[in-house]
C-alpha cells in the first residue's frame, strides 16, 4: 500500500493525465484519501445473502446536499 503522500501524488497524476487527454480512470481502493478526490464512488453491498446491490455516489452532488 502507499502511504498519504503517494496516495496523493498518484491522485494528482490521475488528475493531470484526465485534464491532458480527457481519459476516465476507473480506480479500486479502500483509500479515503483517493476516495476522496473522486468524482463519484461505486459500491457493491449485500443486502441478503447472496443479493447484491450497487450503490453509486456522485460526490459533489453529495457535497451540496450537506452544505
Amino acid at each position: 500500500p502507499l502511504d498519504d503522500a503517494n496516495v496523493t501524488r498518484f491522485c494528482g497524476l490521475l488528475d493531470e493525465m484526465t485534464r491532458r487527454t480527457g481519459t476516465r480512470f476507473l480506480v479500486i481502493t479502500h483509500h479515503a484519501i483517493t476516495m476522496s478526490r473522486m468524482d463519484r464512488l461505486f459500491g457493491v453491498t449485500m443486502v441478503e445473502q447472496g443479493v447484491s446491490q450497487l450503490v453509486s455516489v456522485d460526490l459533489k452532488k453529495a457535497e451540496q446536499l450537506v452544505a
